[in-house]
């Protein structure tokens, strides 16, 4: 499957924070070089002598969108916490994966994890959406400050409608520093766009999650949720590869909606 985490490889980066134990797969730093290429090479031709360069542009890339990922697995690892679950965190090649334990400690030891089915809904549609809202957050909070100190913020600009009509809220001059221009758009383009793209109700993405928990919330128990979820990952495939010009995407988003028929015809889901 697309959206599940990597085996564990010597090539791993491995850390701790606040608590969280962090992995870093390989693949994410190539995955990231592979995103970002176009973007990169696009803006070092755009700004021309002014550019610091290709190379420091896509480290710059890099750097962007693993604090950007970082920062939306973060804000799952948190929620899971608020509802007494531990989680670790692994960010690999197609973005990253906030993964609870089914245990907690209540003081004398590791128990399990016990609630209601309505508690678990709502708590899912929580976690769900914690992650994408501090990853959009992040991004205006960053975006908010660039104009506060009087500068522009271009991401909107390129961003595709509606958003651009967020334009006119972040004008100011522009930032004399290629390298700093760079850092604020490779941060705030992608965590506003892969933010709210992850909130699509296709199942296993955030939006998914979110809508599952809707539809079995108000009292549905059927394959009402799968339906939706099919449904919308085909009507986003067929817009990437026709329209989009997003083939990477339109596969992706076929093989989610691959894989929702074959929970439906799972016998143990």
């Amino acid at each position: 499957m697309f959206l599940q985490a990597p085996d564990e490889s010597p090539y791993d980066l491995n850390f701790s924070l606040f608590g969280f134990p962090v992995r870093i797969a390989w693949t994410f730093w190539l995955g990231a070089i592979v995103i970002g290429f176009d973007f990169a090479q696009d803006l070092d031709r755009a700004t021309g002598n002014s550019s610091p360069g290709i190379f420091p542009l896509l480290f710059l890339w890099t750097a962007c969108l693993f604090l950007s990922i970082l920062i939306h697995e973060l804000g799952h690892a948190f929620a899971f916490r608020f509802y007494g679950r531990e989680s670790s965190i692994v960010l690999y090649h197609f973005g990253g994966l906030a993964i609870p334990s089914s245990m907690r400690s209540d003081g004398r030891g590791f128990v399990d994890i016990s609630s209601s089915r309505q508690e678990t809904h709502v708590s899912d549609l929580v976690i769900a959406l914690a992650g994408p809202l501090a990853q959009i957050a992040s991004a205006f909070a960053v975006a908010g400050l660039v104009t506060a100190l009087g500068y522009e913020v271009i991401a909107f600009a390129l961003m595709p409608w509606p958003l651009n009509g967020l334009r006119p809220w972040f004008e100011g001059e522009q930032v004399a520093s290629v390298g700093l221009m760079a850092a604020i758009l490779f941060y705030v383009f992608p965590s506003v766009l892969w933010a709210l793209l992850n909130l699509l109700p296709v199942f296993p993405l955030d939006g998914g999650r979110v809508m599952r928990s809707l539809v079995l919330m108000s009292g549905d128990r059927g394959d009402t949720w799968l339906w939706i979820s099919m449904a919308s990952a085909g009507v986003v495939a067929f817009y990437a590869l026709t329209q989009g010009h997003q083939p990477i995407m339109g596969l992706l988003f076929l093989s989610l909606g691959f894989g929702n028929y074959q929970m439906m015809q799972s016998p143990y889901r």
